[in-house]
């Protein structure tokens, strides 16, 4: 295991994995303690917006984003998000503030300066999974895993934002990405393709146009089975509650019976580096997880 820099990051957990999904808040905590990544979690930032501000007043998206991107200046940290559509939405604002539109820089510090804040433009917006590639390192991460994956077939599921919603400061190729399929690989697992793991899971629209929306996710669920994926695993836990939560539902759209489990990215490094199964929250999901727990454990 090759020496890894000091790793310390904003953390900006985001609202799902505070409410519906609070396995990846304590997944993601666990493996950043297991691993030596220090997380300061910015209690004070607010809702990204999930990119539905944008419809009706994207000026109002970016000043919120801004301010919570100020709140990781202010720490002088760049910032950790463990939810593809965070990552989308803040680091978009990101990339705006930073280069193509001083006048809307502007605009917003004005408002934010209200409250105290000031976007300056001085730091990263970086998904966790970015980081453990980038930062913390493929070979590192290798050296820490204790509990074999070997027998394990994990299809990737990225959610669209974290692949095309930012145009400036892009981590993954956004229709071919191999991000995740590394990360398997890395742990021991062999990387499920199928059509699918680049696209929309149906979560945007699931509110008016549900049927639509399971038909979406049925779609994909049912190639990743075809193509022999034992569990998808995904870093968006919007994806994670459209896959896992509603597949019942999903079930019964499609009239088909699925019963995949949906692993958020951090609970798939959990496992692999040894950490129990109720550490990582495994038991908090609608689609048991118990059928990927006997292949490895």
């Amino acid at each position: 295991m090759t020496e890894t820099k000091n790793l310390k990051y904003a953390y900006y957990s985001g609202c799902v994995a505070k409410g519906a999904c609070k396995e990846l808040h304590i997944s993601t905590t666990a493996i950043a303690r297991s691993l030596g990544i220090e997380l300061v979690e910015m209690l004070q930032a607010t809702c990204c917006g999930s990119g539905t501000f944008k419809e009706t007043d994207e000026l109002m998206e970016d000043v919120v984003n801004a301010r919570n991107i100020a709140l990781a200046e202010a720490l002088n940290l760049p910032m950790m998000t463990q939810c593809s559509t965070c990552q989308g939405v803040i680091g978009r604002v990101n990339d705006k503030l930073k280069g193509e539109d001083p006048a809307r820089k502007h605009e917003v510090n004005q408002l934010l300066q209200q409250q105290g804040h000031s976007f300056q433009g001085s730091t990263e917006v970086l998904h966790l999974l970015w980081i453990l590639i980038r930062d913390y390192g493929l070979a590192n991460l290798a050296a820490r895993v204790k509990r074999s994956l070997a027998n394990l077939n994990c299809a990737a599921f990225y959610g669209c934002y974290l692949l095309r919603s930012q145009t400036v400061n892009r981590f993954d190729d956004p229709f071919k990405p191999e991000s995740l399929e590394n990360i398997f690989r890395t742990l021991g697992a062999t990387p499920i393709y199928y059509a699918g793991r680049a696209q929309c899971c149906g979560w945007p629209i699931s509110s008016y146009a549900t049927k639509e929306s399971f038909t979406m996710a049925g779609r994909h669920l049912t190639a990743a089975i075809a193509a022999g994926a034992d569990c998808i695993v995904t870093p968006c836990p919007l994806c994670h509650l459209n896959l896992d939560s509603r597949q019942p539902e999903v079930e019964q759209v499609i009239g088909q019976k699925l019963g995949i489990p949906i692993l958020h990215l951090p609970q798939l490094i959990g496992l692999a580096i040894g950490l129990s199964p109720d550490a990582l929250g495994l038991d908090r999901h609608i689609v048991a997880t118990s059928s990927v727990l006997q292949k490895i454990i």
